[in-house]
């Protein structure tokens, strides 16, 4: 049995983000896991805890947690169903058959999709793998912080770390990972899109928000509500949690962009992370005081994207750019 199914992602120096920024990018380079996305830390952690025994797994996602959960799943040798909204593209379906999972399409975004796997785990007998709202998962996830720690050596800490937020989860883990290494003080810029930023509007709120409807294209951020941890977090007094949203053409713009400079294709959750220095926001925050003038180097979480290609790609092009 492997000690985890994770590997230890490269930290590559982004040239092209650091002459953006004028500070040194650190690029964590998640997109290489063997599931194309960090979801597989966090999900391979909480089975190998939760699900030696199983009968089978079910979780319920639009993308990269489902992947991920289909891949450990089988590595375990355990059966998987994995459950989508049907706004999720195609080619995460070929995916999840491909890893030899069983496919269902229910409801029109994520909330709906996990409601059916909620009541399938309770009538089948099988082990429920929550996409992002777990202790587990977010202990999983801190092992990326760690993996940074060991790379930059002691002398070395990041300015800022900036990360995507869906439902939450790899954020948790980042302050779980911070926590582990003594970096408390280092603030978090939290990135959304427009149209999936229950994040953003649970920070504005001061409580947490659900939102009507997913209305971003960026699908793999779409959770009405961010998990109940990660706003708490945004609370406390000891973090610094930075809520920002940029737009949907500001996170297509960043794949191209990203795509050219450092030929990796990622998804749109993750150019939410990657618009943050593209778009100018680092700047901005530092203007306003919100970041620091001079700024350590930046530490961006390259998430991964398991949903999207070259003819993906070409049709949100389309859409954004009219």
């Amino acid at each position: 049995m492997a000690k985890h199914f994770h590997v230890n992602t490269p930290l590559l120096e982004s040239m092209g983000m650091s002459k953006r920024v004028g500070t040194t990018v650190y690029m964590k380079m998640e997109n290489s896991q063997p599931a194309a996305s960090f979801k597989i830390r966090g999900i391979g952690h909480l089975c190998q805890q939760l699900a030696r025994q199983s009968k089978g797994v079910v979780c319920s996602s639009g993308g990269n947690a489902g992947i991920a959960t289909a891949y450990v799943a089988r590595k375990m040798g355990v059966p998987a169903t994995i459950i989508i909204p049907s706004s999720s593209p195609q080619l995460v379906v070929q995916r999840l058959q491909d890893e030899g999972a069983t496919v269902k399409i229910v409801g029109k975004v994520w909330d709906e999709a996990n409601a059916e796997a909620l009541r399938v785990a309770e009538a089948e007998g099988l082990t429920y793998v929550p996409p992002f709202d777990h202790p587990l998962l977010w202990q999983g996830h801190a092992s990326l912080i760690a993996e940074v720690a060991a790379s930059l050596g002691p002398s070395v800490k990041p300015g800022a770390v900036l990360v995507s937020v869906g439902g939450g989860g790899l954020l948790c883990g980042l302050v779980q990972g911070l926590k582990d290494v003594g970096w408390t003080d280092v603030p978090i810029v939290a990135m959304e899109t427009v149209g999936a930023d229950s994040f953003n509007a649970a920070v504005k709120a001061g409580r947490l928000v659900t939102l009507d409807d997913i209305t971003s294209e960026a699908k793999c951020l779409g959770a009405k509500t961010v998990c109940k941890q990660a706003f708490e977090y945004s609370q406390s007094s000891e973090l610094t949690i930075i809520s920002e949203v940029v737009t949907d053409q500001q996170a297509l713009q960043a794949i191209q962009t990203f795509l050219d400079e450092e030929r990796v294709l990622v998804e749109m959750a993750c150019g939410a992370v990657l618009a943050a220095v593209y778009s100018g926001l680092i700047g901005r925050l530092q203007d306003e005081g919100r970041l620091p003038t001079p700024l350590g180097p930046l530490l961006v979480i390259v998430c991964g994207g398991s949903s999207i290609n070259l003819e993906q790609l070409s049709s949100l092009k389309e859409k954004l750019q009219t």
